[in-house]
């Protein structure tokens, strides 16, 4: 006898029939704003200054980064080249027949250098008191927009007891590579001390040894400098480094060019 299928059963048995009802819709998260546009008033600004200030942050984030490889080269160049004056105690140092100091602004009155440059000459003179050189070698722009400054530091060495026959003036050094490649090129200089101060001393002795010139860096101190006025030297010379690496790679002349002068070598004959 053959069973007949039966109509009941329990249900969990057979399958839920499939629905057609559609599901409730999910109400959409809001995009996270950026950071800019969280800022008050953001939103209220034109469109058009909106783009011009996002363009602007971007290109001044490019020009940060492409800045950032010359500085790095300037700084490793310069390694192991640079003293400060608790490394020359005794015998202990580096010695050069020149010192080069770079020029500098000098005070209002046109007479005084400022701060910044006293300070570097002030190096120069001990360095040469202590024997560690002989002879100095003042580069700067003779027709600078504070004054003439050669004429201010050879002054101003002479105030402060440093013979004036072992000054030498180059009135053409206008900037730090013009006089690097002027020491060497016009006054025959293949071995210097070079003082300036910390934030630009690596980028000067980088670019003396770039020259031609056993260069060893010496810092200079400042006197009354504000640390406002130092850190924006630091932002500067970070710049500055690109345009020096630009300089270097394409072995441009200085922008004076001079015959060769026998003034250092007189002077060390002097001395």
């Amino acid at each position: 006898m053959i069973a007949e299928p039966t109509t009941g059963g329990p249900a969990a048995t057979n399958p839920a029939p499939p629905t057609d009802r559609p599901r409730p819709a999910r109400a959409s998260e809001p995009r996270p704003r950026r950071r800019w546009a969280r800022l008050p008033g953001w939103r209220r600004l034109p469109r058009w200054v909106r783009l011009g200030v996002r363009v602007a942050a971007v290109a001044a984030l490019v020009l940060v980064v492409t800045a950032a490889g010359p500085f790095v080269w300037t700084r490793v160049a310069a390694s192991g080249h640079i003293y400060t004056a608790a490394d020359l105690t005794g015998d202990d140092g580096p010695r050069a027949d020149v010192v080069i100091v770079l020029g500098g602004q000098v005070a209002p009155d046109r007479t005084r250098p400022y701060n910044f440059l006293q300070g570097r000459l002030d190096t120069a003179a001990a360095l040469v008191a202590a024997g560690r050189a002989r002879v100095i070698l003042v580069s700067g722009d003779a027709n600078g927009q504070s004054g003439n400054e050669t004429a201010v530091m050879r002054d101003y060495l002479a105030s402060i007891g440093v013979d004036p026959d072992r000054v030498v003036e180059d009135p053409y050094g206008l900037d730090t590579y013009d006089t690097c490649a002027r020491a060497r090129d016009v006054y025959g200089i293949t071995k210097a001390l070079v003082v300036t101060q910390g934030y630009h001393l690596a980028r000067a002795v980088t670019l003396c040894r770039h020259a031609g010139i056993e260069a060893e860096g010496v810092v200079a101190g400042c006197p009354d400098c504000r640390w406002t006025t130092q850190a924006q030297n630091w932002v500067r010379d970070y710049f500055a480094a690109t345009k020096a690496a630009w300089d270097a790679w394409r072995n441009r002349p200085p922008a004076v060019t001079s015959p060769p002068s026998p003034e250092v070598a007189e002077a060390l004959e002097r001395w």
